[in-house]
């Protein structure tokens, strides 16, 4: 398995777990749902920490997809190199910062915006050495 592989399972893997504190929250807040639930979905209002993990979840979700694109492309097509594989790294651990930042409410020195640029660089550099080895 290739280093940009082994990140996209990592962050697949972050990605996926992040969905259980928001089931927590809302069963913890509001209860196990009801057949009448099904129909209107409750609107009750939620703990702060609650609306932080849902917004952590699509968050990630949201960048997953294009990092995910970037990384299977650079695969089918051979690139791989000393850049790709320290991009991924450097976005997978930023995705994780990110979501233990947006989880905690810490918001000291615009943390969350400052990790979730640099996982958005790591991103577009990768994507721009793609296209670099590829044109």
């Amino acid at each position: 398995m290739t280093t940009e592989l082994w990140y996209l399972l990592l962050s697949a893997i972050l990605t996926g777990l992040l969905w259980i504190p928001v089931v927590i929250g809302y069963v913890t807040s509001r209860g196990f749902l009801t057949p009448a639930d099904y129909k209107i979905a409750p609107t009750s209002p939620l703990p702060d920490w609650v609306n932080r993990a849902y917004r952590a979840h699509m968050n990630a979700v949201e960048n997953f997809a294009t990092f995910a694109a970037v990384v299977v492309i650079a695969k089918l097509v051979g690139v791989s190199t000393h850049l790709t594989e320290l991009c991924s790294a450097v976005f997978f651990y930023s995705r994780l910062a990110h979501a233990i930042i947006q989880l905690s409410g810490f918001s000291v020195f615009m943390a969350r915006t400052v990790v979730f640029t640099i996982s958005w660089a790591a991103f577009m550099v990768f994507a721009f050495e793609l296209l670099r080895h590829t044109v």
